[in-house]
């Protein structure tokens, strides 16, 4: 069976999306990419898929009230249980069919099974030029990912030997 490996929703961005400028905020438009990114990745695998990084998101130009909104997700690479997704998020005016990006960002996920243990996705493989660019960016993404992990494990680890000098010091009342 001959899985998507990429979608496209499609909506009209509404009141309550937006704050009171009549602006969508980031947070409303981060929950649209991991909901395509998802949907994406499930459609792929076919099964359950958590959310494992989101990274490198721009948010480009903003969104407002009425206008439409196109969240185009598809797999730029696979690797065991790992599922890599470039999202990008379009807008325009729906009366004048014209669309501009908003936005963009790469997602991975990671495909579980009923006991929520990873599991294997189908391999993905490019077919494009573009493709190829993009899986190899996808790779460049998830080496950087890595290292960047390391670096906030080993910070994290620093600040909590430092918190026994902060929980010892005596507040005066």
């Amino acid at each position: 069976m001959d899985r998507p490996h990429r979608i496209t929703l499609r909506f009209l961005s509404e009141p309550n999306h937006a704050e009171h400028a009549g602006r969508v905020p980031g947070g409303v438009i981060l929950r649209w990419i991991d909901q395509a990114g998802h949907t994406c990745a499930i459609g792929w695998t076919g099964e359950y898929c958590a959310s494992k990084f989101v990274g490198g998101v721009h948010f480009l130009t903003p969104i407002h009230v009425g206008e439409l909104i196109e969240i185009r997700a598809q797999v730029i690479r696979t690797d065991g249980a790992d599922l890599t997704v470039a999202v990008d998020v379009y807008s325009g005016d729906p009366m004048a069919n014209t669309m501009h990006r908003a936005g963009h960002c790469v997602c991975m996920y990671v495909a579980r099974d009923e006991r929520d243990q990873p599991r294997t996705v189908p391999p993905w493989k490019p077919g494009s030029p573009v493709e190829v660019a993009l899986e190899q960016n996808a790779v460049r993404l998830a080496e950087f990912w890595v290292q960047l992990d390391q670096e906030m494990e080993n910070r994290l680890k620093w600040l909590d030997e430092q918190r026994p000098s902060f929980v010892s010091r005596k507040v005066n009342a």
